[in-house]
């Protein structure tokens, strides 16, 4: 995953920029980039690894060098960026979110058509950004680059290019990912969170549709390529991957949240399924107000019993030792004993990927004295990779909980059924929830349904990604 964060102003937006890509620091983990245009100083860039250490302890000191009314900035999980590059259209610098699947192929296409090379990382693997800019580079035009990015890769990407003369922005084909304008009375800024600068005195004035091109400069911005009509937006991004105070095509993270929490509660007392608990409980973070939302309709009170302490590791899987990893994420979890000693509790978490962590929580209730430990998932069982973006992405997909016990069950004809496990109604349904409770050590399972899902967000089904719950393209 990753985010990015743009700004043309009449005066200087090097510090705009630095705050606005700071708040997308929850959307990546690795890298993070600066770059910046000025007529005396050219281009300007800045990248570090934020692995270790916040964006903004990184480039304190070079946002005291870079100048420039233009600046584009990236959160990235996996590349290094901005890059810059030169050919027949300029130098220009580029930033990309996303994922490109079948990024091998396209390098081969590339340097077999006498293109000269690639920014190549550690990993072995090629810079999207480099190779987008790559693809750009064979049309006379930035327009017809971008649709030729668009038309070229099997996957997910959203960009941005900045120019001496602007930055041009391009949401994905299908609008998986978002693109918000936002306006001040000195000039215009482009983001992927809405409220990133809205801190920053800055107010949305547009936000991009599924493949369109603008062109963004301190006098406002220019549609280069229209918008289709094929928005398929990442459920996600609601569920789990958004800041609560995020909007996306109109609809607030929390209040979906909450209202996903509600609908949750509303199904299993309609279903007799409302156990007799003490407290309703969320795994924080985003678990939290999926749970508030289900204590509000359920009349059941709202509790936390344990507490995640982040001022010193905010982010578990910062750490490149896998055991280093393994005990941050325990020494994170603070224990109000008050709250868990003899307790029965019920916990929503935002999803059940593999199932490991969630092990791990349950034994650490449990080690604490918790009576009972019911689970509620804020989504259906993921029973597929996606293909789209960096979410619930494995090397097979019996590493995600659901499928492997299906196969285990049934093998490679489990996949003819995927739709009975689903559903809470059905035998093969009841029987997955039941094995995972085994695993896992839970007194109760429920998942909320598609259909829950997307009631909760609000919008028509037809225009959100579902892939990673049904396979549906």
């Amino acid at each position: 995953m990753g985010g990015f964060f743009g700004a043309a102003s009449e005066h200087s937006c090097i510090t705009d920029v630095f705050f606005g890509t700071d708040y997308h620091s929850h959307l990546g983990t690795r890298r993070g980039g600066m770059t910046a245009y000025s007529a005396a100083k050219g281009f300007q860039r800045a990248i570090h690894s934020i692995e270790n250490s916040p964006f903004r302890t990184k480039f304190e000191k070079d946002i005291e060098d870079m100048e420039g009314n233009m600046c584009i900035g990236c959160i990235s999980d996996t590349d290094p960026q901005p890059i810059l590059v030169r050919s027949k259209l300029g130098v220009y610098a580029v930033c990309t979110i996303g994922i490109i699947n079948n990024a091998r192929e396209l390098e081969e296409e590339l340097l077999d058509s006498g293109c000269a090379s690639f920014e190549t990382m550690s990993s072995g693997s090629i810079n999207s950004s480099d190779l987008v800019g790559a693809l750009i580079a064979q049309k006379p035009t930035f327009t017809e680059g971008i649709r030729y990015v668009q038309q070229k890769i099997n996957g997910t990407v959203s960009l941005m290019i900045l120019t001496k003369d602007g930055i041009i922005a391009a949401r994905d084909k299908e609008g998986r990912l978002p693109i918000l304008v936002g306006k001040r009375d000195d000039g215009y800024c482009l983001s992927f969170e809405s409220f990133s600068y809205q801190k920053l005195g800055y107010e949305t004035c547009y936000e991009l549709g599924p493949g369109e091109i603008i062109n963004l400069t301190s006098k406002g911005y220019d549609i280069l390529s229209e918008r289709t009509n094929d928005l398929k937006i990442c459920s996600f991004l609601w569920t789990y991957y958004g800041y609560p105070t995020a909007v996306y095509e109109g609809v607030n993270v929390e209040v979906m949240r909450t209202r996903n929490g509600e609908i949750m509660a509303e199904q299993d007392m309609a279903n007799g399924k409302l156990p007799d608990v003490d407290y309703i409980c969320g795994i924080p973070d985003s678990g939290v107000p999926h749970a508030i939302g289900y204590a509000n309709r359920s009349g059941i009170p709202f509790a936390r019993p344990f507490i995640k302490y982040t001022p010193t590791w905010p982010r578990s899987f910062m750490p490149q030792n896998q055991t280093i990893r393994n005990q941050v994420a325990k020494m994170k979890l603070i224990p109000v004993h008050e709250l868990i000693s003899g307790k029965k509790l019920l916990f929503v978490d935002d999803s059940i990927v593999r199932g490991t962590q969630l092990r791990e929580t349950v034994e650490f209730l449990y080690a604490n004295g918790a009576k009972e430990v019911h689970m509620r998932s804020a989504c259906p069982p993921i029973m597929y990779g996606c293909k789209y973006l960096n979410f619930s992405r494995s090397n097979s997909e019996l590493d995600l909980i659901a499928r492997k016990i299906i196969d285990e069950f049934e093998g490679e004809e489990g996949v003819k059924y995927i739709a009975e496990y689903s559903d809470t109604n059905t035998e093969r349904g009841q029987r997955l929830r039941n094995e995972i409770c085994k695993r896992l050590k839970l007194t109760s399972l429920e998942f909320q349904s598609l259909e829950g899902t997307v009631k909760a967000i609000g919008l028509p089904a037809c225009n959100l990604c579902s892939y990673c719950w049904d396979g549906k393209e």
